[in-house]
């Protein structure tokens, strides 16, 4: 046998285990804040819950098998299908607007590269029944508080913001027909993937699939930054000041909640998804020398296609795999925690039953305490201690316990002192938490 996982799959050991427990947490406790509600569903679901939402050509990048019961499943790629199943067979019941997060393992069958893996757990917030503009706020407000939740300010990650309503306002300005929008919204979504000739081609107009003068007009609205270029752009286009009001509304609340300095309004982010109706975004590290760590925006009609509900949603996704390489990168990763607070030991064979008793009485007020499980003298002992980074020891001898006390050593400030054994476990609280 082969001593290493799939390629694609991780092993969690101690140390990377503690970041992502690390990852999650700060999701969790950032998610409750904002007031959502954690949910989960099966990792196995029918194919056709994935073939329904992205065409027959997603089958390529499953997990997909027939089970012993004939019937074709597929482990999860992603979340918003059982999003909407689930939400659409309670949907009557529920006070709107939804607020869910979940955090899950998912799996593609996908080429492997920095960033991506075949298993991944990913953080996904939906916002459902709301189709205003501060749903959408509060989704990106959420996205950039999880980002700060580790530290992360705007110098080290940025939203790239767009709203669909807006891109295609200005692409039918540009002279691009309502039949060449999703051609255009592909060629956008790849520009800056593109080659210099594909770019030239567009720009001088032997681009075929556009008409004269239309893909450099493409590339003019591609290349608009910031909101003040992009409302004038509006202002000059037919029914622009309308498709723009959203996105206006949007970077307004964002401003009020002191979060603007994250944000950038970047018309390439179309995020390639059919089902998006109204602002996309992406966050990326702020040198983009990673691929995106979150990617989401509003899906109006997804819910219906998918479970019969006609719900507006907006919501987002955050992998753990980037935002893992962006902690390491930036120092953020934790250290690994130590495996106990409290070390027990023996001095003497006589003393193991007061240890064992101790230990239990330790561990019942909530203290991580190891103890060795063999006889061994007081040094090796002590030095399991310090291997497991335990930050007292509290040793038990003979003349110890005729007093009716232990000792308690400090092994990081390499102190010692005689504590009452039957006040060492308040002594050891007290002792932590300074």
């Amino acid at each position: 046998m082969q001593p290493q996982p799939l390629p694609g799959f991780r092993d969690f050991y101690p140390a990377e285990f503690a970041l992502r427990a690390h990852i999650f947490d700060l999701w969790r406790r950032t998610c409750a804040r904002y007031g959502f509600e954690e949910f989960d569903g099966p990792p196995l679901e029918p194919l056709e819950l994935y073939t329904a939402k992205s065409g027959d050509e997603i089958v390529g990048q499953l997990y997909n098998f027939i089970d012993k019961g004939g019937r074709e499943v597929s482990l999860r790629p992603e979340l918003t299908p059982t999003v909407a199943r689930m939400v659409a067979a309670r949907a009557g019941g529920m006070k709107k607007p939804i607020r869910w997060f979940s955090i899950g393992q998912m799996f593609r069958y996908e080429r492997q590269q920095r960033g991506r893996l075949r298993e991944f757990f990913q953080l996904n917030c939906d916002l459902m029944g709301e189709p205003g503009p501060l749903a959408d706020a509060e989704i990106i407000a959420l996205a950039v508080d999880l980002m700060r939740a580790f530290g992360l300010g705007p110098a080290e990650v940025r939203v790239r913001l767009s709203d669909r309503r807006v891109l295609q306002a200005l692409l039918r300005g540009a002279g691009v027909t309502e039949a060449q929008l999703p051609v255009a919204y592909g060629v956008i979504d790849k520009l800056e993937r593109m080659k210099p000739e594909q770019v030239a081609e567009l720009q001088d107009g032997r681009d075929t699939r556009f008409g004269p003068g239309v893909g450099a007009r493409l590339l003019q609205v591609a290349a608009l930054r910031g909101w003040p270029a992009v409302r004038a752009a509006l202002d000059a286009t037919e029914g622009g000041a309308a498709a723009g009001a959203p996105l206006g509304e949007v970077l307004d609340a964002l401003g009020a909640m002191g979060l603007a300095e994250f944000v950038d309004v970047d018309l390439t982010i179309v995020r390639g998804l059919a089902y998006y109706t109204g602002t996309v975004f992406e966050l990326f590290d702020a040198g983009r020398s990673l691929r995106a760590i979150a990617g989401g925006g509003r899906y109006d009609g997804l819910l219906n296609q998918l479970g019969g509900v006609d719900l507006p949603a907006v919501g987002f996704a955050i992998g753990d795999v980037v935002l893992g390489e962006l902690l390491h990168e930036r120092g953020l990763a934790p250290a690994p925690p130590a495996a106990v607070d409290v070390f027990a030991a023996g001095v003497t064979a006589e003393d193991l039953p007061h240890v064992l008793r101790l230990a239990h009485e330790l561990r019942d007020q909530g203290l991580r305490v190891e103890f060795a499980l063999r006889a061994e003298g007081l040094g090796k002992q002590l030095k399991l201690a310090d291997a497991r980074q335990a930050a007292f020891a509290v040793v038990i001898g003979p003349d110890d316990r005729a007093r009716g006390e232990v000792q308690l050593k400090d092994l990081r400030g390499k102190t010692q002192r005689a504590v009452p054994a039957a006040t060492v476990a308040a002594a050891l609280r007290a002792a932590l938490e300074t």
